[in-house]
């Protein structure tokens, strides 16, 4: 089913600690719009599309969210590398810290623990992949957003792949919808 290789889809070569934007990049982990719910939502989706087809494209696109998910962590420890307790409650991060040391923890950018509740699945292949689109949609904009807020292109560079594969998500999702329309899947 899978080829892993032990690289990463876009290199990672942040040289610069940028706690503040480490906190942002956060909610690209475990936020509402982030790459942990896309993954979840469309691996568990794959399973009520009505062939192989759906079935193999969700399993695809969730499958490269993984892989999203071990670029976004790879960016917030390069960000965090070596920072001390006193930097980490200047920016507000001292309340993680205290629960999880160094470790990266699923929250998005004010702390709040990712949930499920983050993602819907309807056993309809239509409103599933409404709902898909419009997560690539909000992932789109979230990756604009910090990309305005930093301007470090060793940040800037992995920031503008992720949003690229958003829209290149998108317009599979948008494919393979307009494909059940047309052969009457409602």
């Amino acid at each position: 089913m899978w080829k892993y290789e032990k690289r990463l889809q876009y290199p990672i070569n942040i040289k610069k600690k940028d706690l503040q934007m480490a906190k942002y990049l956060v909610e690209q982990y475990g936020g509402a719009n982030g790459e942990m719910a896309a993954a979840l939502r469309y691996l568990n989706q794959r399973y009520t599309m009505p062939d192989e087809r759906g079935k193999a494209l969700l399993t695809d696109i969730g499958t490269e969210e993984l892989a999203h998910i071990e670029m976004i962590c790879t960016m917030i420890y390069q960000l965090t590398k070596d920072a001390t307790i006193e930097e980490l409650k200047a920016v507000g991060m001292g309340g993680h810290y205290a629960g999880h040391d160094s470790s990266l923890y699923p929250t998005d950018a004010n702390g709040v623990p990712f949930t499920v509740a983050y993602f819907a699945a309807t056993g309809d292949p239509i409103a599933d992949l409404y709902e898909d689109m419009a997560a690539e949609q909000k992932a789109r904009a979230v990756y604009e957003n910090l990309i305005t807020m930093t301007d470090d292109p060793d940040v800037i560079g992995p920031l503008l792949w992720l949003r690229q594969r958003e829209v290149v998500h998108f317009n599979r999702f948008k494919e393979l919808c307009d494909y059940y329309k047309s052969i009457g899947i409602k």
